[in-house]
């Protein structure tokens, strides 16, 4: 299927959460057409908690992706990227072509996802939103952040490249880390003492899927 031919996918985001982000940016990366549907933390019908959204995905959480092409849906940021380069990326553009490549790109991801993203999000929490506050709560999620922080800076130093795996070119896993490392700061965090991924993640944020990935989001239509 010519990208000329392919219907716009739509893309369920909020502009605050990381998650739709990494989404859109790998529909820019695999130069899918696509509109973004902005959803609210609300329980009506322009809310991620209200019947209509719920009917797309029933955890009431972004990002969904709904491919008219396949009639297939999905959420979860993972399951809808690893939809995509399973569907879209033939070439392995993000993905690979070994089963060591793709192993290693699981493996990253998986960190993420199951780490990673959790305690940065954690401190977002105690940090911003927890009702009373709880200084040892927030201490406990920002040492963890710091020890994921230092695994990130000990594989980009272990291959002194420019991206999180190995290569000339970045992944799919530069595109999943990138919104929620770019959190940092918001999160009461620092990158001085991981040059590393601090240099990273400038990098990350000049690909310009990712810059037309943040512009697309945030200029989405309400849903």
């Amino acid at each position: 299927m010519s990208n000329n031919t392919i219907k716009p996918l739509i893309l369920h985001a909020h502009v605050t959460g990381p998650n739709p982000y990494k989404v859109a940016a790998v529909l820019e990366a695999l130069d899918l057409p696509y509109n973004v549907k902005l959803w609210l933390f609300a329980s009506d019908s322009h809310g991620v908690k209200g019947p209509k959204f719920l009917a797309i995905n029933p955890n009431g959480r972004v990002p969904a992706l709904q491919d008219p092409n396949t009639n297939i849906t999905s959420w979860e940021s993972m399951a809808c990227i690893n939809y995509l380069l399973r569907n879209y990326d033939t070439d392995n553009k993000l993905g690979a072509s070994s089963e060591a490549g793709r192993v290693e790109i699981d493996q990253w991801t998986s960190f993420l996802i199951s780490t990673m993203g959790p305690m940065i999000g954690q401190c977002n929490w105690f940090r911003h939103y927890n009702a009373v506050e709880n200084d040892d709560a927030y201490k406990r999620y920002e040492a963890q952040a710091y020890r994921c922080f230092g695994v990130l800076e000990v594989q980009l130093k272990s291959h002194e490249g420019g991206w999180v795996i190995a290569g000339e070119e970045h992944r799919v896993v530069d595109l999943h880390f990138e919104p929620w490392i770019r959190q940092y700061g918001y999160a009461g965090l620092s990158l001085d003492e991981c040059p590393k991924v601090k240099g990273w993640l400038e990098r990350v944020q000049g690909l310009p899927e990712v810059i037309r990935a943040y512009e697309m989001v945030k200029a989405g239509e309400e849903a």
